[in-house]
């Protein structure tokens, strides 16, 4: 394998969908909310990313069978939203650089053949205290003020790394609208409470009603 290639299991029929994504991060945050929605929408995985910029190693199921890091993506069709969600095993080391770019690119490409005009990413932001706050960075101020309007803090300042960040980037300058929510979180472990705030936040501000016990 010399350069990043989809496998797509089948082609999802879904009307402009919107693109979201959590991978692994600080406090896992993005993770377990993109976890929370694939889980709510009853998402159908129909594609694979696999790269050489991953690390190298395998990882191995409870029947001893291995398989390579992999980026999977999810087809929801649902009434108010169609999604692709978008999660994975692990990131390109940060200090690959090109990687990052390369990757959302393809990313930012391949949703584009189903007609994605909205990014979302999660992820998590440090925090001193565990508390249930949503941040919220977008790629134009009335996104940012219509998020804020619907209960989330500006992310005024800093820096988002990762593919959390650059994929926004990368998609306002091709013209698309995109949204970041970052769940608040020490970041010591696993933050399933943040990564909860962060997905019931986003069901919220698409109109979608999460109760508690999902």
């Amino acid at each position: 394998m010399d350069k990043p290639y989809f496998r797509e299991i089948f082609t999802p029929m879904l009307e402009n969908p919107i693109f979201v994504q959590g991978l692994p991060g600080f406090g896992n945050v993005g993770k377990i909310a993109v976890h929370l929605l694939i889980r709510f929408c009853g998402a159908k995985p129909f594609a694979e990313l696999y790269a050489p910029y991953f690390p190298d190693y395998v990882s191995v199921d409870s029947g001893g069978v291995c398989r390579l890091p992999k980026y999977e993506f999810y087809a929801a069709p649902m009434e108010k939203n169609d999604f692709i969600i978008m999660t994975g095993d692990t990131q390109p080391s940060f200090e690959d650089v090109v990687a990052h770019y390369e990757l959302c690119g393809d990313i930012l490409d391949f949703v584009a053949k189903y007609g994605c005009n909205l990014v979302i990413t999660m992820g998590g932001v440090p925090s001193s205290e565990n508390t249930a706050r949503v941040y919220v960075a977008a790629t134009s101020p009335r996104l940012a003020v219509d998020f804020m309007e619907k209960g989330a803090v500006i992310y005024g300042k800093g820096r988002i790394v990762g593919a959390t960040g650059l994929m926004l980037g990368m998609a306002k300058e091709r013209g698309l609208e995109g949204i970041c929510l970052l769940g608040a979180t020490t970041g010591f472990r696993a933050d399933r409470g943040a990564g909860f705030s962060v997905f019931k936040f986003l069901m919220k501000a698409l109109g979608n009603e999460v109760k508690e016990g999902l």
